[in-house]
């Protein structure tokens, strides 16, 4: 497969930066939560954007707005197979990442995540574009280091039922890092901690989805363990703006590099903020851990500051309350407006 789109005759801001013209990037897993984001953003800066997806968690409801764009080309494609796309940067998405996603086929995950990689660095190769990769906390697996910084080697159970994800994305840095070495592609690596908002699956299994599906169903909220358990929750268009300033950032800036939200929270008190925020009649019930569910994440992010000038600014109960009307509409049945 080969697709090449033009970038002469187009000017723009690209990444918060001044360029002379616009670029032609391609956001593989584009179709999905935080892949449609980033196509959104993209577009506005004035750029050329192919999305490839396969649709295996990405949906088409994501994207349709995108679809009449001149700019934007929709290319259906698994990265688990070879393909050769001219474009100046390449943001590799294509993944699975919330537990039952991943999990529902643990080998598929594995090789979207290790062959997505070689395929995404290839095409890299062969065309010169920068690679940004979406790595994961995970990589930190259940830590001992708290906060966890870039330099923490993690806790990871290799096989656990969360190792097809954790160890897949390992060995994809694994693999951006030996490219750089060999090869000379220019990387970057973000390590992407929990993120949330509009575009969640209302399936997708995660706990600020599940939570706010749950409280707004008036059904019981499950917590798996004491919900003394910590997480960092980093809204998504904090998210996008720091791996666009990570892309712009320069040959010298390759990461690793936390992305995420340092404020810490126990899955208990999230609980209680969505009740809150819903009016909800739900109550908490405790169901038994799930294995290797790690009991403590949050990034440090001195890195991102220092290197980037990049931290997040949406507080929790603003991001909330968006990503709660989001998923009342989608309930509802009605159209989500773009406003939320």
């Amino acid at each position: 497969m080969r697709s090449f789109i033009p970038t002469e005759g187009y000017s723009g801001s690209a990444f918060g930066s001044p360029r002379q013209r616009s670029e032609t990037v391609l956001v593989n897993g584009g179709a999905g939560f935080l892949g449609s984001h980033l196509c959104e953003r993209l577009l506005e800066r004035g750029h050329q954007v192919i999305c490839l997806d396969n649709f295996y968690t990405g949906r088409h409801f994501n994207i349709e707005h995108l679809l009449q764009n001149v700019r934007f080309r929709l290319l259906e494609h698994d990265v688990r197979q070879p393909y050769d796309v001219e474009a100046s940067i390449i943001f590799n998405f294509a993944s699975p990442a919330s537990p039952p996603d991943y999990q529902r086929d643990p080998v598929g995950t594995l090789l979207t995540n290790v062959l997505g990689a070689v395929n995404t660095l290839d095409a890299a190769r062969r065309c010169g574009a920068t690679v940004v990769q979406s790595s994961t906390s995970e990589v930190y697996g259940d830590p001992h280091e708290n906060p966890q910084r870039e330099t923490y080697f993690g806790n990871v159970n290799p096989i656990g039922p969360r190792g097809c994800y954790d160890e897949g994305k390992r060995s994809a840095e694994t693999l951006f890092f030996d490219y750089h070495r060999k090869y000379g592609v220019d990387i970057k690596v973000g390590r992407i901690f929990n993120t949330y908002g509009p575009r969640m699956r209302l399936d997708d299994g995660r706990v600020v989805s599940n939570f706010i599906v749950q409280a707004l169903s008036n059904t019981d909220i499950t917590i798996y363990g004491d919900g003394r358990q910590t997480r960092s929750f980093c809204y998504v268009d904090d998210l996008v703006a720091g791996f666009l300033r990570f892309a712009d950032a320069g040959e010298h800036c390759v990461g690793p590099i936390n992305l995420g939200n340092p404020v810490e929270i126990t899955v208990r008190d999230l609980a209680e903020i969505v009740l809150d925020l819903t009016n909800s009649r739900s109550r908490i019930v405790y169901l038994p851990a799930v294995a290797d569910d790690p009991q403590q994440r949050r990034p440090d992010i001195s890195k991102a500051r220092e290197e980037l000038n990049w931290w997040p600014t949406t507080e929790l109960k603003t991001g909330l309350k968006r990503t709660i009307a989001y998923f009342d509409a989608l309930l509802a049945g009605k159209e989500v407006a773009e406003a939320v």
